[in-house]
């Protein structure tokens, strides 16, 4: 099988434990593209936490494409053209603050260059401000003030009540959002059906590429839906093992001895 596009995870899968992409696997990524073969970053990140691993992959150069909010939204990184979006219904965040108010947690959610906070910022939405470069704003008026649509909501909090908060959310939001955590500190609100596979499926078609000849790369449980879906599944070394349980391939190496550049190197020389 000739594939004709590549999909990469950020965190555990393209960067290393760092959360920095080597220069082998950087320049891997770029000799693929500079061989015409598109590549596209799914994550639940937002735009900004995506875009500074997209411009060190010359995504800007190639047209290559983003999938942020865990592919709530697809962007062509070189024009910057939103090609594809869904968002929570309009309601949802205010009824998520009010949650997260009675159960003592955290809420953020995002637009442009800024994190909006319902309450207190706390240790947890600093690691999610950190990892993406972009400020916190606390509003105590998350309710009224978030009139617009947005592609997710997190909440955040210690491990343990998310744990125990999550199946109740589930229940909750059944009929309007997915509601997983992606980290055992944030507990991820996302539009109902929307996953990396779902946003996939649009690229394809855009693309006009099959599924089958789609090569995705991921490591955490939200990568599971891609690499089920493509054509070849690649789990990472450092991969959950429900990941590696329903890939094709399971890479030698891990995300900080260059994984991806396996990969590239075995089904696209």
């Amino acid at each position: 099988m000739k594939y004709k596009l590549l999909v990469l995870d950020i965190d555990g899968t393209v960067t290393n434990s760092q959360k920095q992409v080597s220069e082998k696997t950087r320049k891997a990524v770029i000799r693929l593209q500079e061989q015409g073969v598109p590549v596209a970053i799914a994550s639940g990140r937002p735009p900004q936490g995506v875009s500074y691993v997209a411009e060190a992959l010359g995504f800007q150069t190639y047209g290559s494409y983003i999938l942020p909010f865990n592919g709530a939204r697809i962007l062509n990184f070189k024009t910057k053209e939103c090609v594809f979006e869904r968002t929570l219904p309009l309601s949802l965040p205010a009824r998520l603050w009010r949650d997260a108010l009675e159960n003592q947690i955290g809420i953020i959610t995002y637009r442009g260059d800024v994190i909006y906070s319902g309450t207190e910022p706390d240790q947890y939405m600093a690691i999610e401000s950190r990892i993406n470069q972009i400020p916190i704003e606390y509003r105590k008026n998350f309710g009224t003030f978030i009139d617009f649509p947005v592609n997710k909501c997190l909440l955040t909090g210690e491990p343990q009540d998310l744990e125990a908060l999550e199946p109740m959310m589930a229940r909750k939001y059944q009929h309007e959002a997915q509601v997983f955590r992606s980290e055992p500190y944030f507990l991820e609100i996302t539009p109902k059906n929307v996953d990396k596979a779902y946003s996939l499926r649009h690229l394809l078609e855009i693309l006009e590429i099959s599924r089958e000849e789609m090569v995705c790369c991921g490591d955490g449980f939200n990568d599971v839906s891609m690499i089920q879906f493509a054509g070849l599944g690649v789990a990472m070394a450092n991969a959950q093992e429900k990941v590696k349980d329903v890939a094709d391939y399971i890479t030698v190496n891990d995300n900080d001895h260059d994984g991806v550049a396996e990969v590239i190197e075995k089904f696209f020389q």
